[in-house]
């Protein structure tokens, strides 16, 4: 929807087309020995210039880069374009630092490349840019007041004995609001203790 709105647009760059090699390749062996194989400097960094612009941001997938967050989330949705880099094998040539303007890491694993984290930061930043979702839509969610999210409930009220706290079918407005920040409270003390201030 983001995309038929015209509020995003997303292009896929095949670093293997900035190839100089007649075989498209793009890795070679380590310098210094090891295992596996790294990603060239060039082929990456004529990608990026094919694409960059003076509004563009470029962060590079990685496992050693800063932990992403939903306040990152919110600081790159402000970007009018942003350039997600994905490695693979053993990772870029290093000095592909030198072309970047940070490195995201999503955990503290490793996977295959950077595909799969560049598409779950494009996710976590599309939906907060205006007009994709409705604000109300994500304001009260996890991590945007530090916290939580409150435990949210539909029909049936009550199923195989399980029933929809009592308070959420009141209609009481400020004890509902009151009950969704307890139990946001409660619920991040008991599984996040670490976001509590």
């Amino acid at each position: 929807m983001a995309i038929n709105s015209n509020k995003i647009t997303f292009d896929i760059i095949d670093i293997r087309s900035f190839s100089k090699l007649n075989n498209n390749q793009v890795d070679d062996t380590p310098y210094g020995g090891g295992a596996g194989m790294v990603m060239m400097v060039e082929p990456v960094v004529d990608a990026i210039n094919s694409v960059k612009d003076k509004d563009s941001k470029v962060y590079l997938m990685s496992p050693a880069g800063g932990q992403f967050k939903q306040s990152m989330a919110h600081d790159l949705a402000k970007c009018k374009h942003l350039i997600l880099i994905c490695g693979h094998y053993e990772g870029i040539d290093e000095r592909i630092m030198n072309y970047v303007d940070g490195s995201i890491s999503i955990g503290d694993y490793v996977l295959t490349g950077g595909e799969l984290p560049a598409m779950v930061i494009s996710d976590a930043v599309t939906r907060l840019i205006d007009g994709v979702i409705k604000q109300e839509s994500f304001e009260q969610e996890s991590f945007e007041q530090g916290l939580l999210d409150y435990p949210t409930y539909t029909k049936p009220p009550i199923y195989d004995g399980y029933s929809v706290p009592e308070v959420l079918l009141s209609g009481d407005h400020k004890k509902v609001d009151e009950f969704r920040l307890n139990e946001q409270l409660k619920k991040t003390k008991e599984l996040r203790p670490d976001l509590i201030k």
